[in-house]
């Protein structure tokens, strides 16, 4: 398998360093990456020291869309990948990259598919992890942990091309299709709008019982058509609830 034959999108929420961020262009050209998108860049992204680190990769930075927050980023992605340095995710599960990263190749579509960085000085928060069906990390030393951007984005793809030159038996093929992050993301808040109104949840603890339920759904790996139907259950039980009360 090539990655040539995918749509990867590589998506940088916030980035802040202009050195950084061409290097991670550069490693777009490197690793045959389709597209370089960026959520609210805090720095000049087509700065010339940005273009120098970039080399031959300073296109995936004049061309790249900009987008006001990740939802919107991801939202035509048929698999999502979010990476991460801490651990201390509570109800958030980390997967291995080879595991994740396998069933990202997997796709059985031509549809985009994304690997999201965070911030380099606070990462991704919580409710953006969630936004993706996998979340990983990358071992380091217990004593200094923190990697910079550019260096895990460099071991991610780096990891991602070696997996995609195997043989496509070494590994089994996903025939599921998650939901879309945005059809996955409607379908929560229309649900906690449900569970709100009918008092199963209370507003102090809605968003840890909702993150139990993403990741319930997460890991069902629960399609397009199955979020339909789910959702179109509870939009029913919320008429049928209004109804009652008049």
């Amino acid at each position: 398998m090539s990655l040539k034959n995918k749509l990867i999108k590589v998506v940088v929420v916030e980035p802040l360093g202009e050195i950084n961020l061409g290097s991670i262009a550069r490693l777009c050209m490197n690793f045959g990456v389709n597209e370089l998108r960026l959520v609210s860049p805090r720095c000049n992204h087509t700065s010339t020291e940005a273009k120098k680190m970039a080399a031959h990769g300073k296109m995936f930075l004049e061309n790249a869309p900009i987008f006001p927050n990740l939802l919107e980023a991801i939202k035509d992605c048929s698999r999502v990948i979010a990476t991460c340095g801490r651990i201390d995710h509570g109800e958030i599960p980390l997967h291995s990259s080879e595991n994740a990263l396998k069933w990202f190749l997997s796709s059985p579509s031509n549809n985009p598919i994304a690997i999201i960085f965070g911030r380099e000085d606070r990462g991704l928060s919580n409710l953006e992890l969630q936004m993706a069906q996998k979340v990983i990390t990358l071992s380091t030393s217990k004593i200094y942990p923190s990697l910079n951007l550019s260096h895990a984005a460099a071991i991610i793809l780096h990891q991602l091309m070696e997996y995609a030159e195997m043989p496509h038996s070494s590994y089994q093929e996903k025939i599921s299709n998650p939901a879309y992050p945005k059809e996955f993301n409607d379908f929560i808040e229309d649900a906690k709008e449900l569970l709100l109104e009918i008092g199963f949840l209370h507003k102090h603890t809605a968003q840890a019982r909702m993150t139990k339920i993403k990741k319930l759904l997460h890991k069902a790996e629960v399609s397009s058509e199955e979020i339909s139907l789910i959702r179109g259950i509870v939009r029913q039980m919320r008429w049928f609830s209004k109804t009652k009360k008049n």
